[in-house]
């Protein structure tokens, strides 16, 4: 049985474009271009979602070894309140690719639908199951995001995030309802509005 992406599958000079962090409700979104060495095989890429953590950290460290090129990239909360996380997705894809310091040939982009980049692009939906160099990407971009979400539970404690990476999950919705929102808490996303609406409302009446 094979385990990750065939690396004969590595095309000379393509990037991977991957992002990590749309759905959650706190903290940047976070994405990665990736162009991989096709002289440097690495065994076991496969999709960020379909491998254990201790996998994800050792391929980690793999690819930034053995890739010809990769870039981490992101988006800030603000930005995100700013644009919409569609578009500030979108801007941290296009400072992925342009972050990488060989030019590719080809960028393709997991999902339907492709920044405006200075290279050709193209969309490959569940594209991080079947191109090596995006599943090297969607890793890159995971555990950058995850190490970041294990930092931001110190700093603020009660709402769970190093276990949820703040997504909306019973807990941290139970969370963002009793404590309000954080400074990473992204103010355009409903359930966030709500929980500052409300503890507005709450400060409001104690003035």
């Amino acid at each position: 049985m094979q385990i990750g992406l065939d690396f004969n599958l590595v095309e000379d000079l393509v990037a991977g474009v991957d992002e990590v962090g749309r759905g959650p409700l706190c903290g940047a979104v976070v994405t990665a271009a990736v162009i991989l060495d096709p002289a440097r095989p690495i065994l076991g890429l496969n999709d960020s979602k379909k491998l254990t953590e201790a996998k994800r950290e050792a391929l980690f460290d793999e690819i930034c070894e053995k890739a010809l090129s990769f870039c981490i990239a992101r988006a800030e909360v603000e930005e995100i309140d700013r644009l919409n996380i569609l578009q500030a997705t979108m801007l941290a894809m296009q400072r992925a690719v342009e972050g990488l310091h060989v030019t590719p040939k080809l960028a393709l982009i997991d999902g339907n639908r492709c920044p405006k980049l200075a290279v050709p692009a193209a969309p490959v939906v569940k594209g991080d199951s079947q191109v090596p160099a995006i599943a090297a990407a969607s890793i890159l971009a995971k555990v950058t995001r995850d190490r970041e979400m294990s930092a931001f539970e110190l700093i603020y404690p009660g709402y769970g995030i190093g276990g949820h990476k703040g997504y909306p999950t019973p807990v941290h919705l139970e969370a963002l309802a009793r404590l309000g929102p954080t400074p990473i808490h992204r103010r355009s996303f409903a359930p966030v509005r709500a929980a500052w609406e409300a503890h507005m409302g709450v400060t409001d009446s104690l003035i």
